[in-house]
């Protein structure tokens, strides 16, 4: 009988996973990948879809796409998970696995911030597409970059969405008319590389953008245009953009997989408390950050276990290495590179952001993009 073994979540980590098994093992295992949605789109696309340089329709990679010997891509919605019994049950059945991987993400809690849901964000590819209409009409003012809660996908992003509004601003020539303030929960705009937080900063301080580090955006009033922090001060908006906070989706939260919000596993091999469970990617608490590229080097780490158990074979440890484009505006790019288990603390590499660099941004693209999905 094939080993079983069953994928939920078909993001950067579901969709290497299930690469890696197919290239391995073939038609020798049953895979099944399950998703509710039609398609996969990479998460920085959103903000070129918020300043108008890109559309969604035409970056969306369908899953129809995704073709890969020994998987079988579901679209599905999973409406329960049993991870003692190793148990799935969806809108249009049930099934088993041996093992089971959890690569469902991080869904968006916008109830947590109160007010929010009158206003604008841009992590969702609805809210990226209702910023597009909006932002043409913004032409005076104060505008505001809040983020609601720690951690979140793409530590750069916020940054990066400032820099590319200060451009786009700059273009219409109304930038002088214009405030861009930023509010971060965390110490620093890339905790991990002080020289890359640096880097930002300066940048920030360049373009007259007002940067809050080490708070949170608790509440929005969308009628008054302020917008609460967590240690009580108001700001005031006329144009607000929030990264709203981040939870594992609400199937995960019913199975008893999580703790504090967040999937538990062992660092290095991904295992959670349920045998032969495991999780990947932005909803497992792996101390790394929540960026497609760490979810794509855990599952690389889950794949080289699975096909050690199957075909025998030393299994090779997620190594917590990543790599992040970073956009600087005027076409620039930046990269830093993190190691987060090599030392006895996180490290990264800065690469000072230039034209050339957008180059390998590009090819990270479109080799995922070839290799999922053959476009």
């Amino acid at each position: 009988m094939k080993t079983r073994i069953l994928i939920l979540g078909a993001g950067f980590g579901g969709l290497e996973l299930s690469t890696q098994l197919s290239e391995a093992l073939g038609e020798s295992a049953d895979v099944t990948l399950i998703d509710k949605s039609d398609g996969f789109m990479f998460g920085f696309t959103k903000l070129d879809v918020m300043f108008g340089l890109a559309d969604a329709k035409p970056v969306r990679m369908p899953y129809a796409k995704f073709v890969k010997p020994g998987v079988r891509f579901r679209r599905e919605t999973i409406t329960a998970i049993d991870p003692a019994a190793r148990r799935v049950t969806t809108d249009m059945g049930a099934y088993e696995a041996d093992h089971l991987v959890v690569a469902l993400g991080a869904e968006y809690d916008f109830a947590a911030t109160p007010g929010l849901t009158d206003v604008n964000e841009f992590y969702s590819t609805a809210g990226a597409e209702k910023l597009r209409d909006l932002l043409p009409r913004f032409e005076r003012g104060r505008a505001l970059i809040g983020v609601c809660g720690a951690p979140f996908k793409c530590p750069p992003a916020p940054s990066e969405c400032a820099l590319m509004l200060h451009d786009y601003l700059e273009q219409r020539g109304v930038r002088q008319a214009c405030e861009i303030s930023m509010v971060l929960p965390l110490s620093a705009p890339v905790p991990p590389s002080p020289e890359t937080s640096r880097a930002l900063i300066a940048a920030f301080a360049e373009r007259d953008i007002a940067f809050y580090a080490g708070k949170r955006i608790a509440a929005v009033d969308a009628k008054r245009g302020v917008a609460t922090c967590d240690d009580g001060a108001e700001m005031p908006f006329d144009l607000f953009i929030g990264v709203p906070k981040h939870r594992v989706p609400q199937v995960v939260l019913d199975s008893g997989l999580a703790q504090d919000g967040w999937i538990p596993v062992k660092p290095r091999t991904l295992e959670t408390r349920y045998e032969a469970v495991y999780a990947v990617g932005d909803g497992a608490n792996t101390g790394t950050p929540k960026a497609g590229v760490f979810a794509e080097r855990a599952a690389k780490a889950v794949a080289s276990a699975l096909i050690a158990k199957i075909k025998g074979g030393a299994a090779t440890e997620y190594d917590g290495f990543g790599t992040c484009y970073i956009e600087f505006g005027g076409g620039r790019i930046g990269k830093v590179e993190v190691d987060f288990f090599s030392g006895p603390k996180p490290t990264g590499t800065y690469h000072e952001p230039s034209t050339a660099l957008r180059e390998d941004k590009d090819e990270f693209g479109s080799f995922r993009r070839a290799r999922w999905f053959g476009m």
